[in-house]
């Protein structure tokens, strides 16, 4: 639906089963968006949680996908598709992207693949290489450089810094910025927010890819402070593509997705934004160009 939408890319979060299968998942469990705690009762770790490492690929194409929903089983997003009608299963890697490019094939259009390899050093704690994984299935698919429509992003610096001196991967490199109290990774996020921060990622990456709220401060006067986080990776010949847009989550103090969408291009200067409303976003992008 997305790549008939309009986008430019769609993202893929990739794990890996039980039998080293790269699968696309959000999350490196099963529980906030299927039945796995239906069809495999006494399957979950110490922490309650079934982790998609601890299935065969086989298994996990049993289960059915809804929407997210919070650990006391109610919707994440209330007002999105109904979280009850599990019609959909798990895909792939490689059936993502054969569906994306044999759309891109009969549409004439060129959309493209963007990636983040889920938390690299938990997964080499369970004695598994998701980074070289990954870039060994983007390769297959004929993904190797910078000009091909590919990113690879991660939070972890290191994973990134593997990728590309280790595996001498040629493809485009992000590092995503969270919040250290997020620990997603051993990286230092504030600094990564600094001039300093930034420069130290000269030659690794092509981008970054920060949280929304890292680069707008919405006083509670209403008034607007932008960070000059973009501006300065910008002059370091870094794109910059900030995460998540979401119709549904928008701050009080932004009327509507094509105010955000104003304020994201026109005043922060993003060259692009993660989005889970991409036709509000297309049709938004459309009215102020």
């Amino acid at each position: 639906m997305a790549h008939a939408m309009g986008v430019d890319f769609i993202e893929q979060d990739a794990v890996l089963t039980r039998d080293n299968e790269l699968i696309v998942l959000h999350d490196l469990y099963l529980d906030a968006v299927t039945n796995v705690a239906q069809q495999f009762p006494v399957r979950q770790r110490e922490d309650g949680r079934h982790y998609a490492i601890d299935f065969t690929l086989e298994e996990i194409k049993t289960l059915r996908v809804h929407e997210r929903v919070m650990p006391n089983g109610e919707p994440e997003f209330p007002g999105r598709f109904p979280h009850h009608a599990a019609l959909f299963r798990i895909p792939t890697l490689a059936e993502e992207i054969t569906l994306i490019q044999g759309l891109n094939r009969s549409s004439g259009r060129e959309v493209g693949v963007y990636i983040e390899p889920k938390s690299p050093a938990w997964h080499a704690g369970e004695g598994r290489n998701l980074v070289k994984e990954v870039i060994s299935t983007l390769s297959q698919f004929g993904y190797e450089s910078r000009e091909d429509k590919a990113c690879l992003q991660s939070f972890d610096t290191q994973a990134l810094e593997y990728a590309r001196h280790e595996l001498e991967t040629k493809l485009k490199l992000v590092q995503l910025i969270g919040e250290n109290s997020w620990q997603e990774s051993t990286a230092d996020f504030n600094y990564l927010q600094t001039g300093p921060g930034l420069e130290s990622l000269a030659g690794l990456v092509d981008g970054i890819g920060p949280w929304l709220m890292q680069l707008v401060d919405i006083r509670k006067d209403g008034g607007i402070e932008i960070s000059d986080l973009v501006a300065i990776a910008h002059d370091l010949g870094f794109f910059v593509h900030g995460y998540t847009l979401r119709a549904d989550q928008l701050p009080r103090e932004v009327d509507n997705m094509h105010s955000a969408v104003d304020l994201l291009s026109r005043k922060i200067r993003l060259d692009g934004v993660f989005t889970d409303h991409p036709d509000q976003v297309v049709r938004s992008f459309a009215a102020i160009s």
